[in-house]
């Protein structure tokens, strides 16, 4: 671990020195921000993604990077508009939409999150988040055909992702199957998931 540490101790380091050199080259912004975000450091690396964007203002990564950073700082508006400006970039940038597509579900906008959850998979029918985020706005919206066969979707791709099992479980529930929302929320607990 010490030695992953020291790697990334010494990576960086090279980046501050090439900045240093060549100040307007997006690309060792943008790695040093992701550089600073393996080491937990989201302030350093929003300020380097920030950066990156100024010197290369069509460099989506550093718009959808700097969006994950600002959602998990709860500025949920700012994190939508710079997943929207990457959009605007490239209209078929996936992780764009699926991201757009969680932060409309913790704002419960759910009829959005059904939106750019379907332009994602569209674009990226493996895309398992948004596949799972589909799957509660429209079990939100009470849509639970649909929902369940989002979920279901999410469970075909990757089989233990316990989320999707746990939120099928809700949807049975909600129709009074109770003997398929208890299947599947064992199945949600086996896989790790902490259920109340």
């Amino acid at each position: 671990m010490s030695h992953q540490v020291s790697d990334l101790d010494r990576y960086i380091k090279y980046l501050k020195e090439r900045i240093l050199f060549e100040p307007q080259v997006a690309a060792f912004h943008y790695n040093l921000g992701l550089a600073y975000l393996r080491k937990g450091l989201r302030e350093e690396a929003a300020s380097e993604f920030r950066q990156a964007i100024e010197c290369d203002p069509t460099l989506v990564q550093a718009y959808v990077n700097l969006a994950g950073i600002l959602f998990q700082n709860g500025k949920l508006d700012e994190c939508i508009a710079y997943n929207l400006k990457a959009i605007e970039i490239d209209p078929n940038l996936p992780m764009a939409y699926s991201n757009l597509g969680f932060v409309y579900l913790q704002k419960n906008d759910y009829e959005r999150a059904v939106e750019v959850c379907k332009k994602a998979i569209e674009l990226m029918p493996s895309l398992l988040q948004a596949h799972h985020n589909l799957g509660i706005a429209l079990l939100s919206l009470n849509q639970l055909e649909e929902a369940e066969k989002a979920f279901l979707k999410a469970i075909e791709i990757r089989p233990d992702f316990a989320p999707a099992y746990y939120h099928l479980s809700a949807l049975y529930e909600s129709t009074g199957d109770s003997e398929k929302a208890s299947l599947y929320r064992e199945k949600a607990i086996q896989l790790g998931l902490t259920v109340d």
